[in-house]
């Protein structure tokens, strides 16, 4: 299966842009593009590195494919998902 290079870039503008830890994009139920995160984004930070990953789902995307499926979600699915690092709390 030849993967999209949009969808590929799509993932990476995500992390990039959004501040996501990291965007999921699912082209069909055995392939999926992946772009994490490395290191949390932070003041002294001057790079930032991700991890691109392009394949079969692991185990929490399995399981979101199969809800899609119940859904009745066709596929490539239109968003994708994105997970964020949790906010920070305020000491006081």
């Amino acid at each position: 299966m030849k993967i999209p290079r949009c969808q590929v870039m799509r993932a990476i503008e995500a992390c990039l842009l959004e501040g996501a830890r990291s965007a999921t994009v699912y082209l069909d139920s055995k392939t999926t593009i992946k772009a994490t995160r490395m290191f949390k984004v932070g003041k002294r930070n001057r790079q930032t590195m991700l991890m691109l990953t392009i394949g079969t789902p692991n185990y929490l995307e399995r399981k979101f494919i199969k809800l899609c499926k119940r859904a009745g979600e066709p596929f490539p699915v239109r968003k994708m998902q994105l997970k964020f690092y949790p906010n920070k709390k305020q000491g006081g």
